[in-house]
């Protein structure tokens, strides 16, 4: 995990309904270099305009280097992709080979960090794909994300990283080294007053640092434990770590998906809902729309925003990215959003309500766990992850 390094300005942006206007404002107020990393660039109403303000931006000179996941943006390399490379955008794909049956590890490892940094001065970083946030399955209420906007210190290490897994990547697709330097290095003087860590998860020098920093944060909790999070599947160290949070006083809250996208880990996740609850875990479900985000605060001081979900797939598998927090305003800000959201948005579940639920619910639950179980165990992780 990088240092906690001082001076930076962050803002946080809660849903796409925040985070396109910047991220567009930003792309049109580019004069030299842009790198955008997503999961999902999908050709809806939304990804049409992101990619019209980077291809507005190769036009006039920037250069616009675009790394999009082969397997979350498979429409857009069907859709978008030609359009921007005619007008001057480069673009690459991570892990083109797609094989959906395929349990072998490496074809299992993806790109799902959500990452742009902007003529080395302004960077984003957070859950939120490039994707409209209306989905027809909650058409009223926005997708629940976040994303935070950066400027200072923290570019430095931003902007290394995504430039890269630009080079590694060409490298991979065209057998080619680049040593194109960067036309825009970081302007990493102070801008504020926050103290950051930016934290990846790749699968050579940081395999395990987004779990550490939750688990260490966990392992120094005295007051409260905040965490919302998508597709929440930890493994044993994770949920020991709650567990004897919860011996220690501390209160623990999980703020989950109550609409789910992908039902299968969803129904694996409620198979541990009696475990949780019987250790007096407070549990939320999310109703209000599909919740996509990836964030957690502890005693009103730490706080991590990122792409990172508690789960095998995340934690051991993809590349993510987080951004964390140690500041009190901060978190006391993010507190307050997710303390709004599980009051106007979730149901609180209750020890009886589980047993409550159909039989048939309830073994679903049981089924869905040991599958998850053994497709990460066939994939070579397993045991105490």
């Amino acid at each position: 995990m990088s240092r906690f390094i001082a001076g930076n300005a962050l803002t946080l942006l809660e849903t796409g309904q925040a985070y396109f206007p910047a991220l567009i404002d930003a792309v049109d107020g580019a004069r030299q270099e842009i790198f955008l990393e997503t999961y999902i660039f999908e050709p809806d109403e939304v990804g049409r305009q992101v990619a019209a303000a980077l291809g507005r931006a190769a036009r006039r000179g920037v250069r616009v280097r675009v790394l999009v996941d082969g397997f979350g943006g498979r429409s857009f390399v069907r859709e978008l992709m030609s359009a921007l490379e005619a007008d001057g955008v480069q673009v690459l794909i991570y892990r083109r080979e797609v094989r959906a049956l395929s349990l072998r590890r490496y074809r299992l490892r993806r790109l799902h960090r959500k990452l742009v940094v902007v003529d080395g001065r302004v960077a984003f970083v957070g859950g939120i794909n490039i994707v409209d946030d209306f989905d027809a399955g909650a058409p009223h209420h926005p997708r629940f994300d976040y994303a935070l906007r950066v400027e200072g210190p923290l570019l430095a290490h931003m902007l290394a990283s995504v430039h890269r897994l630009w080079r590694l990547v060409s490298w991979a697709n065209f057998r080619r080294r680049l040593h194109e330097p960067l036309l825009a290095p970081a302007q990493a003087a102070p801008s504020g007053r926050l103290r950051a860590a930016f934290v990846i998860r790749d699968n050579i020098r940081h395999r395990r640092d987004i779990e550490n920093a939750y688990l260490a944060a966990i392992g120094h909790a005295r007051e409260q434990v905040v965490i919302a999070c998508a597709y929440f599947f930890p493994g044993r160290r994770f949920r020991r770590a709650l567990i004897e949070a919860t011996r220690r006083g501390v209160r623990v809250t999980l703020l989950l998906q109550g609409l789910a996208d992908h039902p299968v880990l969803a129904s694996a996740s409620r198979a541990l809902y009696p475990y949780f609850l019987e250790h007096g875990i407070r549990l939320f479900e999310y109703h209000r729309s599909y919740l996509h985000a990836k964030v957690a605060v502890v005693d009103d001081r730490w706080a991590t925003v990122g792409s990172s979900n508690i789960d095998p797939f995340s934690l051991l598998l993809a590349r993510e990215a987080n951004v964390v927090v140690v500041d009190a305003a901060f978190a006391a800000e993010l507190r307050g959003s997710l303390a709004r959201a599980m009051g106007e948005g979730a149901r609180e579940l209750r020890h009886g309500d589980w047993h409550r639920q159909r039989p048939l619910r309830r073994w679903g639950s049981w089924l869905a766990y040991q599958f998850v179980r053994l497709v990460i165990g066939v994939a070579g992780y397993g045991g105490k992850h």
